[in-house]
């Protein structure tokens, strides 16, 4: 690499001690106002930067890389999901590609947490009371939910984040059951407490809660699709906090409006920020925009983790966090 500074265009406003090192480092370029890059914008700032830090809101496919032209070298993803990115395409055109990994464990399975708690003992509803000035006080059969201990979770991809799921789901009294592509080593079976499950369909049925914790790929997309839905018990709960397209939405809101399905909180959406009115409208169903990583403390990490991603590049080495293809 040249000694000069690498030209770094970043895609969206970063938390201010994160750009405030970043302009130390680099010639950068940051976002303002905050708003998404259209594809025009996106294309042209890939044709002008050494560097890219996109967010999942950049959807980076083979026809934008081909437009990027030969100095873009590197598309140091601010986040651990690269579904939004072409990897193989930009790695056919000589382009890197890093993420974020680590970043979003912890908080993305307190939110996990968080939205059972809420499902479960119908907090939504008896805030909504609280509010509206309508709750008349205490009564033994008002807004009876259920509780966690003794229920069994079944967790859809032990990876860093169904992990950190599943040791606080003990805390809880969760009996923990996981569908992973691999089964744990023995050791860490033992320290979750977890039986693993070769068979989805019948993990899914015998489930009280099912937690998704699984990335979107070609071969998880709609991995609960219409028929899977319907093996869960009508009791069940869904939890997700990874990505919505790992769920048949439609099937879903059908399943949750029929009774067929007790109760879903849901962090993500199929179709992003266009949700199913339908969906919207259930009292069964806990909803919030996306924000299972939205700590301070996991902002200014994922900030970190980019600054060392291009600095070690620009040093001529490997990024730490480089994708490979095993990793998709």
């Amino acid at each position: 690499m040249p000694a000069t500074r690498l030209n770094v265009v970043v895609t969206r406003r970063l938390p201010q001690a994160v750009e405030t090192r970043m302009k130390e480092l680099f010639d950068v370029e940051l976002r303002d106002p905050d708003t998404t890059m259209s594809r025009e914008e996106l294309a042209a700032a890939m044709r002008r930067c050494d560097v890219l830090v996109p967010t999942l809101t950049d959807h980076i496919d083979a026809a934008l890389i081909a437009q990027a032209g030969d100095r873009l070298r590197l598309i140091a993803n601010y986040g651990s999901g690269v579904d939004h990115i072409d990897v193989a395409t930009a790695r056919q055109r000589g382009i890197l590609v890093t993420n974020t990994p680590g970043t979003v464990t912890e908080d993305t399975a307190d939110m996990t947490l968080a939205l059972m708690l809420a499902v479960t003992r119908r907090i939504p509803q008896a805030l909504a009371e609280l509010q509206a000035g309508t709750w008349q006080g205490w009564s033994p059969m008002a807004h009876l939910g259920g509780r966690l201990g003794g229920r069994r979770l079944g967790i859809l991809g032990m990876g860093r984040i169904g992990s950190a799921v599943a040791r606080r789901a003990r805390a809880f009294g969760l009996q923990v059951h996981y569908h992973n592509r691999k089964r744990l080593r023995p050791e860490t079976e033992a320290e979750l407490e977890a039986t693993y499950w070769d068979s989805l369909d019948q993990m899914i049925a015998r489930m009280d809660i099912i937690s998704i914790n699984c990335p979107h790929t070609p071969s998880t997309f709609h991995l609960l699709n219409a028929r899977r839905l319907k093996l869960l018990k009508p009791s069940a709960v869904i939890i997700n906090t990874s990505r919505g397209e790992v769920i048949d939405e439609n099937a879903l809101t059908r399943g949750l409006a029929s009774g067929e399905i007790a109760g879903a909180g849901l962090d993500v959406f199929e179709h992003g920020t266009q949700l199913n009115p339908a969906l919207r409208a259930l009292p069964n169903v806990v909803l919030s925009p996306h924000i299972g990583s939205a700590t301070v403390e996991g902002r200014l990490e994922m900030g970190e983790k980019v600054i060392i991603n291009i600095k070690t590049f620009a040093d001529g080495h490997r990024p730490p966090d480089q994708v490979v293809a095993s990793m998709l």
